[in-house]
């Protein structure tokens, strides 16, 4: 398969939409895949025309997450390095999602394991079909949480329930994640694409540069004292005040009317 094929991408009405494509291995990642991701979310950062991302899968699983035919090691010389894998693969991709100052929507299409699921995780706004399940799978094949696993589950449902089901690989449905907090919303299977869609069209409507600021003021929040958040919130309105998106929403305020937001400037 080639790396065209691995991710297919297409941009329209502001939002560029990836979609993870080796649904015969239910999407897991190998090497040509990650170049093909990774071109993708490159895109989704260079293009002014992109004003927000939709992610997705095809076929029938969101991500199954590393390939393991690919790290097999009774088909290597040695014990793969999967600390290498990460670092030259996976990290990336998670900081290029977590930097992007676009919207990222994540509609889970099927199941999301091992760091399929962290994947899905790491996007701003994420709907997962009622048949969807996260799975920390790693500890079945005797490895750890990565990509941001270990870092956003504490965050997102607290240390007990991130413990327990890195520990037990226990599938958490969509319904039981949306509960916990972990994602925003559990559709129906069939409203799925639909309504990611149409949330991925309003964050592209909206006005872009301030949504890529918020984006990166909450993950800041993380790491930042209260006194040190509301200098950088001061910092981001202050630039946020002098846009043209503020004052055309000021504009659209008074007039009543629906804003139309030039996006980044």
């Amino acid at each position: 398969m080639s790396m065209s094929e691995a991710v297919v991408h297409s941009l329209s009405g502001g939002v560029l939409e990836i979609t993870l494509n080796r649904p015969d291995r239910l999407n897991a990642f190998n090497d040509e895949m990650h170049a093909a991701m990774a071109k993708s979310l490159e895109l989704a950062q260079g293009d002014a025309r992109c004003r927000a991302v939709l992610l997705t899968g095809a076929g029938r699983g969101f991500c199954a997450g590393q390939d393991l035919s690919a790290r097999d090691p009774e088909k290597m010389s040695g014990p793969p390095d999967l600390g290498d894998t990460l670092v030259r693969f996976y990290n990336p991709m998670i900081r290029r999602i977590r930097a992007l100052e676009k919207p990222i929507v994540c509609a889970v299409n099927g199941v999301a394991a091992g760091a399929g699921a962290n994947l899905a995780l790491a996007c701003d706004i994420v709907l997962a079909a009622r048949s969807a399940k996260f799975i920390q799978s790693f500890v079945r094949v005797g490895l750890i949480p990565d990509a941001g696993g270990s870092w956003m589950l504490p965050r997102l449902i607290g240390e007990a329930r991130a413990k327990a089901i890195a520990m037990t690989a226990e599938p958490v449905s969509a319904e039981k994640a949306a509960d916990w907090g972990m994602i925003w919303q559990m559709v129906e299977d069939a409203e799925l694409m639909t309504e990611a869609r149409a949330l991925a069209a309003r964050l592209a409507a909206g006005p872009t540069a301030g949504l890529g600021r918020m984006k990166g003021l909450i993950q800041a929040a993380a790491g930042q004292e209260l006194d040190a958040q509301l200098d950088l919130e001061a910092e981001a309105q202050r630039a946020a005040g002098f846009s043209d998106d503020y004052a055309e929403g000021v504009r659209a305020f008074l007039e009543k009317r629906e804003p139309k937001f030039a996006g980044p400037q």
